[in-house]
């Protein structure tokens, strides 16, 4: 009897719609609106019923023909939480767009100009191995500015795209500062092309960071061939008061200890087994492996000594070093400053590198 009296409802209902106008089409496309509801409802699912692309437009086209009212009465799919959910990103776009700056522009201290990141960027395309902190002091070296290294990373990070293809000082640290006088040597090796070995000496001021000088000699090394190479490194630079080594056996031998003493040269040792006591020189082999030997290929002894010669001038007249002031060695203080809208790209070391300079 129930069921009688609803069927009888649904069909008074349906003939009223029929004599409206309009009214067939629309009560045509609700009743095949239910049945591809009913047929994507009875597929089988884990959580959700699969839509494809001709049930998207079947519903979308039969919807037209429906009043908003009969429209959301026939979602039967959609479930309270989505229509929620949408809801609140309504409200969320519409709070946005009534509360938001105008103009698009965000409130907060004006960034650098076009002329610094063009200048950040192009840095950073020509030295790939240059980091935040050594481009932000290279480019206040160049052009007398003040920028932090956090804006160097901001700038990369929305203006840089990548090609595809400290723990502390050292004890040594106090004494480096406060004498004027003191020199840390060391040796390492290098790999030619064909794979021959060859002992590259570096000496420098722990004072100012200035390369003094390399020495490189191929084979077996003594303690005679040692002091060959210290000469060579300082022929020229006059003589320190102290001399900084490590441990190494190298320069435990009696002809090395009796070298520094015709020179009237203190020698002070670093703690042994503990390369941070001896950090400067350790550092400069570092830099000296990863910006040129690890880019390049040498041939022979004659062809390294160029190419550390050509390093040397590099690294003590042109590149920045991670001191208070950020000055070089060779310019302490008296750097020339380039105007940030006129000025070109010089190449250091056959072009490994490159820096601003005055146009």
């Amino acid at each position: 009897m129930k069921d009688a009296i609803f069927l009888l409802f649904n069909l008074l209902s349906a003939i009223t719609k029929l004599f409206q106008p309009g009214g067939s089409r629309a009560v045509i496309a609700e009743n095949l609106l239910l049945k591809q509801q009913l047929i994507i409802h009875s597929r089988s699912r884990q959580r959700a019923p699969n839509l494809t692309t001709k049930d998207r437009t079947l519903l979308g086209f039969l919807s037209l023909f429906l009043s908003p009212r009969r429209l959301v009465r026939s979602a039967i799919i959609i479930k309270p939480s989505t229509l929620l959910s949408f809801h609140n990103a309504l409200k969320k776009r519409k709070y946005r767009r009534l509360y938001s700056p105008r103009g698009g522009k965000k409130p907060g201290p004006k960034g650098p100009s076009r002329e610094v990141i063009n200048a950040i960027v192009e840095m950073k395309q020509r030295n790939p191995r240059y980091g935040c902190p050594r481009i932000a002091q290279q480019i206040n070296l160049a052009f007398g500015l003040d920028l932090d290294k956090d804006i160097v990373r901001r700038v990369l990070a929305v203006h840089y795209k990548q090609d595809p293809s400290n723990h502390g000082p050292s004890w040594l640290t106090t004494l480096g500062h406060a004498k004027d006088s003191l020199w840390s040597v060391d040796l390492f090796r290098a790999e030619s092309i064909t794979l021959r070995t060859y002992w590259v000496m570096v000496v420098m001021d722990q004072y100012t960071r200035r390369i003094i000088g390399f020495a490189v000699r191929a084979g077996n090394v003594d303690g005679l061939v040692v002091c060959r190479m210290f000469n060579d490194a300082t022929s020229g630079q006059g003589w320190p008061e102290r001399v900084s080594s490590d441990n190494d056996p190298l320069f435990q031998y009696q002809r090395w200890k009796a070298n520094l003493r015709v020179l009237d040269i203190e020698e002070i040792k670093s703690l042994p087994h503990v390369p941070m006591s001896h950090p400067f020189v350790e550092r400069l082999i570092g830099s000296v492996r990863r910006e040129l030997l690890d880019q390049t290929f040498f041939w022979t002894a004659t062809d390294l000594e160029n190419k550390l010669r050509v390093y040397q001038a590099y690294y003590n007249e042109h590149r920045c070093h991670s001191s208070p002031s950020g000055q070089t060695p060779a310019k302490s203080g008296t750097n020339d400053v380039v105007s940030i809208s006129s000025y070109r790209w010089k190449k250091h070391c056959r072009g490994l590198f490159q820096l601003p300079v005055a146009a």
